[in-house]
């Protein structure tokens, strides 16, 4: 089998087209195990999470089943149907935003939140606290939170993108990576994070806030980037 490297833009998607034409070219027949993710991304010549992208974005639309502990296989000729594969941003490129964005939204919030904007802050930990604590997922919660500091720092601009950002949080490629690298593990973590975010709002440490928003966003990108899909 041979893959052209990739370059351009978007490489997830780039590296899930070009698998997806020697499956259909039959290079890679039904039932095949696909190379490792270390082999796959030395050909193509990206780092390992885009690899992982490029895999979730074949297993939506149905090229590929990745088996967790044994490997990634060729699903049946009938299943392949998908001209190309393009889910939206990847969840690395998405988190990437978030670090560069929410980390200055949070320094302007810790200076400008009121102690109205306190309370609905602190709202969101106490239910994020109670959702967790029932055992489900606390997304809406975790994106309460974001929200509500993005509108604490007193730009409707800034709220409509935190918005935006979340809106592909919610995406089939990001809710099926998160699924797979179990980020939901980490929702005790989040909450300890979040809580260190609030505490320099509260204290109106601007620095403390970027410094803590930052941290905690890549603390979530570091699980989507370093766990493995399924053995090598």
């Amino acid at each position: 089998m041979t893959l052209e490297p990739i370059v351009n833009q978007r490489l997830y998607q780039q590296v899930a087209d070009s698998i997806r034409r020697q499956i259909q070219s039959g290079a890679m027949p039904p039932g095949s195990r696909l190379p490792s993710e270390k082999l796959l991304a030395q050909q193509l010549g990206v780092s390992r999470p885009t690899v992982r992208e490029a895999m979730i974005a074949l297993e939506i639309a149905g090229l590929v089943e990745i088996r967790t502990g044994s490997g990634s296989y060729v699903r049946h000729r009938d299943t392949i149907a998908a001209p190309s594969v393009d889910t939206g941003p990847g969840p690395i490129e998405l988190l990437n935003a978030r670090i560069l964005i929410e980390g200055e939204i949070a320094a302007e919030a810790a200076q400008r939140a009121t102690p109205e904007d306190l309370v609905e802050i602190a709202g969101t930990l106490n239910e994020m606290a109670s959702i967790i604590a029932r055992g489900e997922h606390s997304r809406s919660a975790d994106q309460s939170f974001h929200v509500s500091i993005a509108r604490a720092s007193g730009n409707d601009v800034l709220a409509s993108i935190v918005g935006e950002l979340w809106a592909g949080m919610f995406s089939p490629l990001f809710h099926q990576f998160s699924e797979r690298t179990r980020l939901v593990r980490r929702q005790d973590a989040a909450l300890h994070e979040h809580r260190a975010i609030y505490a320099a709002l509260r204290t109106h440490d601007a620095l403390g806030a970027r410094a803590a928003m930052r941290h905690h966003l890549m603390q979530v990108q570091a699980v989507l980037a370093d766990a493995e899909l399924s053995k090598d």
